[in-house]
């Protein structure tokens, strides 16, 4: 087993609600605060709070509209994103690889 893969794991993605997101995102074009937050089951300042660190990252882009008449919050991955988060599911691919019997 080569430990180094497992360090080399994108720490910001890694945290679970992170990943979770990143992994809606991934296969959604977008996806709106409230259908994120039921999805996961997660507190609004919790899923605002993963979706600012990803957005800091770079790995998010947040779009702010209304619809009728109410504000709508909207999520997607950003190319730096979907790139990162592929990166990530190869790495965990490799590990996976590691451990398997042959």
């Amino acid at each position: 087993m080569n430990p180094e893969l497992s360090l080399q794991l994108d720490r910001v993605i890694h945290e679970k609600g992170r990943l979770a997101i990143m992994s809606m995102l991934a296969a959604s074009a977008e996806l709106s605060f409230t259908e994120l937050r039921n999805a996961l089951n997660m507190t609004d300042g919790n899923l605002t709070t993963h979706i600012r660190t990803l957005q800091e990252e770079g790995f998010v882009a947040v779009s702010k509209s209304y619809a009728n008449h109410r504000p709508l919050t909207t999520c997607s991955l950003s190319a730096p994103g979907r790139q990162a988060f592929a990166s990530y599911i190869n790495l965990l691919e490799q590990i996976v690889r590691q451990h398997k019997p042959e």
